[in-house]
């Protein structure tokens, strides 16, 4: 088999030669390449310039025997085109000078096309494929949830509690639902528009998910992230659904859409799959933690997810979030190298 049919035929629950694996921002901080970068350039220069934001993509690809390959972008830039101020601070992350509060912010803001806002990511993609192609390795587009999106639209940066975002929430649910609906369209065009461009599997994160109840998930949320995925399943590439502490809402996960449901490392991976039923792959979910340990209790762990995953058609190994600044480079190349060559437990 070809590597893009491991990883492509697992998002299909097809047959695979070995678990295929790819990390959650395995571009990033943790190597000293990407550091290099940022001493020269920006987070949104790298984005916003083609050419970097491939180089930044390929770092991981050249360094480790990654079965696929993630764009290098970042979840809030679709906030810009809407007509956010947005802003990376060194040592705080991203602010919004305008948060979004009121009625009025809300009608003000933009749906633009993403070929207008965000031509930057989908010329990446397009030279991304180029030198992926090479190699036979495919290539996934993103975007963030509208929940998590919406979460950052209104709070103005990061949180712990989204007082702000839940307090529209419940206190205004006529705004808060004429922003979601915004953010749908604007999320499922975007994606929908990255695989025109040459993604060959999408991803939606909804990183903060896991701060809702069950209830104000199905009322709030899903019909938007349903909707998006609807557009963006347009394109008739896979999908992946990825949220945090979902265990609690993984069945409404599930319901709201996607081929390839990610689960983080809060749940057994087992336990997840045997809720999910056997119409959707998972993804996941060793706790990014683990890659700072010793190689024996790595390997541990790692074998455990996949023993977990009892070499089910359709498991994708990976990080349960992003993996972390910091995490030891040698780790994460015995971790991928580990996952190809293991054989399940009482196999010969």
């Amino acid at each position: 088999m070809t590597r893009p049919s491991r990883f492509l035929n697992a998002c299909r629950r097809q047959p695979v030669d070995a678990t295929p694996i790819w990390l959650m921002r395995q571009a990033g901080r943790y190597m000293i390449e990407y550091r290099t970068l940022r001493e020269k350039y920006s987070i949104l220069e790298i984005i916003k310039t083609p050419e970097l934001a491939v180089e930044v993509t390929m770092q991981p690809i050249n360094a480790f025997d990654l079965d696929a390959a993630i764009i290098f972008a970042d979840i809030l830039p679709p906030l810009e085109g809407m007509g956010l101020d947005l802003e990376f601070v060194k040592g705080e992350g991203p602010l919004i000078h305008n948060p979004v509060r009121t009625p009025a912010d809300v009608d003000a803001l933009r749906t633009p096309a993403p070929e207008e806002a965000l031509w930057f990511t989908l010329d990446a993609i397009r030279l991304a494929r180029k030198e992926l192609d090479l190699r036979d390795i495919p290539l996934i587009g993103f975007s963030g949830a509208p929940f998590t999106v919406a979460s950052y639209a209104i709070e103005g940066g990061s949180s712990r509690n989204y007082v702000h975002a839940k307090g529209m929430m419940m206190g205004d649910p006529e705004t808060w639902h004429k922003l979601m609906d915004k953010l749908a369209t604007v999320v499922g065009d975007y994606l929908r528009a990255q695989a025109a461009a040459g993604a060959q599997v999408l991803q939606l994160f909804d990183s903060w998910i896991g701060a809702l109840s069950p209830a104000d998930y199905r009322e709030h949320v899903l019909p938007y992230s349903r909707r998006a995925i609807e557009i963006a399943s347009e394109a008739g590439v896979p999908i992946i659904h990825f949220g945090t502490e979902t265990a609690g809402i993984l069945e409404l996960i599930a319901e709201t859409g996607g081929d390839v449901i990610g689960v983080d490392w809060r749940i057994d991976l087992d336990t997840a799959w045997q809720r999910l039923g056997d119409t959707v792959a998972i993804q996941g979910n060793l706790d990014p933690i683990a890659l700072f340990a010793p190689w024996p209790e790595l390997k541990k762990r790692a074998g455990r997810v996949l023993d977990q995953a009892g070499g089910r058609p359709g498991h994708i190994f990976n990080l349960g979030h992003g993996i972390l600044p910091q995490t030891p480079v040698d780790n994460v190349k015995r971790l991928v190298d580990f996952v190809h060559e293991y054989t399940l437990k009482g196999e010969d």
